[in-house]
This record gives structure tokens, sequence and C-alpha cells, in this order.
């Protein structure tokens, strides 16, 4: 890491890699002493706490700051957080600040790959606006056609995927380019190898976790939290534990700038509506023979359910409302108005009635 510390104002400076409870792994960009000088004795991790001042101004900090480290405790491995420099990027799902890209990881057998699940995970890496490298596991399944068919087919997606094999030792160190001097954020569906792929780029990780786990006072078996591994070209790799079935919140207008081969078609032609949703407008620069097409279709279907129902929380008024179907479906149907066809209560009957007599007597 570069960046170390501001020896003028005395600033000691480090990248926070993992969050549990109010406590915080801080990785320093150097081991320093007294006036600066490098000292070997000095641990490179510390076990933080933040600082009142933090919590009172409600500053988060999240895996992937860059904090300010006051008073450190080298003998005990502790320090205290005092500032968080300004983020570049931050993802709330999962929480992490200054990522530079994402990492999707899929298998091409054994489970096989499925187009609309990867294609759902790619535009919800899209939707970040961060580089997307797409990986496929377990090469040594397939045959080199079947691979080049797949190569193929994603470069007509728009990507270029990167095929390894974790088991054999495959491109791994081809990969290994793309994640240096990088923070990289890892996705992908349960049984694709992350965990195996993450041992393998990342020396001893077990070992570490083991030391984090230690030092928090938590059990091995507690739920896992998003952590930052340190690579050997200077990277930092997320596992994003739970990040297996990303939702699509995105608006309708912006789920088309999601499909790299939609945004080569807008680059070269325009809709003839300004707010064209590219289903059944006419003259369409988007709608066509292009084959995640009825992806988009699918995906515009929820984008359209998510907005209504973002509509609908922000406006108690709304003429619509959300009902439960059969097998856990759900949709939106109109409201009736309010006391509109609320039945008159029988009181309310007679005392009307009371008062109509009286009015005829008087």
């Amino acid at each position: 890491m570069t960046g170390a510390t501001n020896f003028t104002t005395g600033q000691l400076l480090g990248t926070v890699l993992a969050v549990q409870a109010n406590f915080y792994q801080v990785q320093l960009d150097q081991e320093f002493g007294e006036m600066g000088k490098q000292d070997s004795s000095h641990p490179p991790m510390l076990l933080c706490t933040r600082r009142t001042r933090l919590k009172k101004i409600g500053q988060q900090v999240m895996v992937g700051d860059r904090v300010v480290i006051e008073e450190p405790d080298w003998s005990g491995g502790r320090g205290a957080i005092a500032d968080v420099l300004p983020r570049q990027t931050q993802l709330d799902r999962p929480p992490i600040a200054n990522v530079n890209q994402i990492m999707l990881v899929f298998a091409v057998a054994d489970p096989p790959l499925e187009p609309y699940q990867l294609s759902r995970f790619l535009v919800k890496a899209e939707s970040t606006s961060l580089d997307v490298v797409l990986c496929l596991n377990k090469s040594d399944l397939i045959s080199p056609k079947i691979q080049q068919e797949i190569s193929d087919r994603l470069v007509g997606w728009g990507y270029q995927p990167i095929f390894i094999s974790v088991k054999n030792c495959i491109n791994i160190d081809h990969l290994s380019k793309y994640l240096n001097h990088k923070t990289t954020v890892i996705a992908g569906p349960s049984g694709v190898g992350k965990s195996s792929l993450i041992n393998s780029l990342v020396p001893n990780v077990n070992l570490r976790v083991g030391e984090v786990s230690g030092k928090l006072a938590r059990g091995r078996h507690t739920t896992r939290h998003v952590e930052l591994f340190e690579l050997p070209s200077q990277g930092l790799l997320a596992d994003t534990p739970g990040f297996n079935q990303p939702d699509l919140d995105c608006t309708p207008e912006e789920l088309v700038y999601y499909f790299p081969e939609a945004r080569a078609r807008l680059a070269v032609a325009s809709c003839r509506f300004s707010d064209c949703l590219h289903r059944e407008e006419p003259d369409c620069a988007v709608r066509g023979d292009w084959e995640r097409y009825p992806h988009y279709l699918q995906f515009l279907d929820e984008a359209i359910a998510y907005q209504t129902q973002r509509n609908q929380q922000a406006d108690p008024e709304s003429n619509l409302k959300l009902k439960t179907k059969g097998k856990g479906q759900t949709q939106y149907e109109p409201k009736l108005e309010s006391k509109k066809y609320r039945r008159v209560s029988r009181k309310t009957q007679l005392q009307a009635l009371q008062d109509l007599y009286q009015d005829s007597e008087e």
C-alpha cells in the first residue's frame, strides 16, 4: 500500500479490512516507529475502536475505508480511528468503500452455466458503475470447443470471460494480473468455487481469518461479514458472503444502460421517444434480435414493480396497494376509496332517523 505516514502532522493512515461489532481491523500503510523510522517490532495490523466524535456526527466506518489512526498501542496492537478520508466509491450491498471493480465468478459445469442467472448478476454489477471482470471456473470439465462457444456467446454480450480452473491451477496467474493494485469485490452464486479461488489467490487466508476471529473474541461459526484480504500483488480482495441472489433495484429508465449490447445500439441510433422503455414503442433503437433482449423484458417488469412499490411507500395516498396472491406471488391492485364502501352502523342510522323526526316535528 502507498501513502504511508504524514510525518508533519503525525497522522498514521490505514485501510479497514474487517468490521465486527464496534471493532475495526485496520491494515496500516507502513510499519513506522517513533520519528517515522521503520520498526519491524510494530505490527502492520491494529484492532481499533471509533472515536466518540465520529459517533456523534454519524460518521460510519466501512470495510475498505481509508482512516486516520490515533494513539496506537503498539504492544497491545490497538488504536483508535480518528477520521475517515473521503470515499472514491461506495457500495451499500455489500457495504464496502473504495472498490475499483467487481469480479463475478461462475462455473461452466457442475453446476452448469445458467444464462439467466449470469445475466442477472451482470446487470447488478453494471448498476454499480464499477468495472466488471467475468471469471469462469471449472474450465477443465469442458472441451475446448464448448469453451470457445461459451466465449463467443459472452463476447456477443459485451464481455471477455477469463476461463480458469482452481482445481488444476489453470490461468490463476493470468487472473491475478487483473487484481494488481486494485480493490476487488468477488461475487457469484453458491457452488462455483469462490472460496477455493480466494484460498488460491490469498496466501495463508485461513490463518489470517482465524487470527482476526480470535482477536475479536468471536467464534469461527458466527455470521460472517464482508472482509478484505491482502493479495501478493498489493491488491485487496473482498469476499461477499450471502451475496448470492442480487436484487434489481434500479429504475425502468436506467435498466437499459446496464446491458452493453443495448448501449452499443444506443451509441449509433436513438429512439423516437425520449422516455422509451424499449418494449413496444415504435422506432425503438434497442428492441430487436439480440440474445438477452428477453432478459431485459423480464428485468424491466421487476424494475417497474420496484418503482411502483417505492412510489407507494413515498405517497401514502397512492391509489395502489400490494396484495399477496397464492404461492407467494404479489401484485398491485387499486385501493378502494376510504370509507366509500363502509357499511353505516345501526347506531348512526338510528341517530339519523331521530334527527330527521325532530326536524319534521319542528
